[in-house]
C-alpha cells in the first residue's frame, strides 16, 4: 500500500551533468534504486499545481514564511479520466514538510478541486486526507494553474525506509491546457542540463551521505520546481513592449 502521510525535512540539490554521475557512483555503493525504475530508467511524474486566481500560494511561498501550504494532482505517466492519481495537500512548518494524499479518480479530482465537494469515499481513498483538502478548499479559491512534469531516478537505503534520494530532469511546464490527460508535454524550465537532487528525511543524514555532500562541494539550495517556474512566469509576462514611433503603424 502506497504511504499516504509523510513527516520528513526535504533538502534540495541542484547538480551539473559531471557531478550528477560522479552522485550516482556513490549511489550505487550505498543504496538500492526504487523498482519503478525499470532497467535503471527514469519514470515520468506529472502535476497540476492549484493556486487562486492572483496566485497567492505561490506568491506566500516564495516570501519563505514559517507556515506555507500547497495542492497538487499527481500521476505517473499520462492518465485516463478514469485512472487513479492522487491529490496531495503539502505543508511546510520551520522547515518539516508534511505530505497528506489520497488516491481518487482523475475526473472525480478535478470536480472536487472545482466545487470544493469532496466524492464519496471509496475504499483505496483515505477519508481524513479528503476532509483536510476540503477545509482547504472552503478557505482557499482555487483553480489548476500549472502542469509540471520530469523524469525521474530514485534510490532507498536497504534497511533504512526513512531515507530517500531522488534526481529529477528535464523539467518542462505549461499554462495552457492545464490537464493531466491532455498528454507530457511543455517548455523546458531550465536552458541547459541540471538534475535536482532530494534527499528526503526525518533523521540525521547517514555519514557516508554527509561525505560525499562535503567532497563534491555540494551545496543545499532553496528551490522550488513551482516557484521557479513562477518567477519565469512573472518575468515574461513584466516585460515591457516596445511603443510605436508616433507617425508609424504599430504592427
Amino acid at each position: 500500500m502506497a504511504i499516504e502521510v509523510f513527516n520528513r525535512y526535504e533538502h534540495k540539490y541542484l547538480l551539473d551533468p559531471a557531478t550528477y554521475e560522479k552522485v550516482l557512483r556513490v549511489m550505487d555503493e550505498h543504496m538500492e534504486m526504487d523498482s519503478h525504475n525499470v532497467n535503471h530508467g527514469p519514470y515520468t511524474i506529472a502535476n497540476i499545481y492549484f493556486d487562486t486566481r492572483d496566485d497567492y500560494l505561490i506568491r506566500r511561498s516564495l516570501e519563505k514564511p514559517v507556515y506555507k501550504e500547497k495542492l497538487r494532482l499527481r500521476a505517473y505517466g499520462v492518465p485516463e479520466l478514469d485512472s487513479k492519481v492522487f491529490l496531495e495537500l503539502k505543508k511546510k512548518f520551520n522547515g518539516l514538510v508534511n505530505k497528506r494524499r489520497t488516491k481518487i479518480f482523475l475526473g472525480e479530482a478535478y470536480d472536487f478541486a472545482a466545487t470544493g465537494k469532496k466524492p464519496p469515499v471509496r475504499d483505496f481513498m483515505n477519508g481524513q486526507v479528503l476532509r483536510e483538502i476540503e477545509y482547504f478548499l472552503s478557505i482557499h479559491d482555487i483553480m489548476p494553474k500549472v502542469y509540471l512534469a520530469y523524469d525521474r531516478i530514485a534510490y532507498f537505503e536497504n534497511g533504512n525506509p526513512d531515507l530517500r534520494i531522488s534526481f529529477d530532469k528535464n523539467i518542462r511546464t505549461r499554462r495552457s491546457d492545464v490537464r493531466l490527460e491532455s498528454g507530457d508535454y511543455g517548455e523546458k524550465l531550465f536552458d541547459r542540463d541540471i538534475y535536482v537532487m532530494e534527499i528526503k528525511t526525518s533523521l540525521a543524514k547517514p555519514l557516508w551521505l554527509a561525505h560525499m555532500l562535503t567532497d563534491l562541494n555540494i551545496k543545499r539550495v532553496g528551490f522550488s520546481k513551482y516557484g521557479t517556474e513562477f518567477r519565469h512566469y512573472i518575468h515574461a509576462a513584466s516585460r515591457t513592449v516596445e511603443l510605436p514611433v508616433e507617425g508609424r503603424e504599430a504592427i
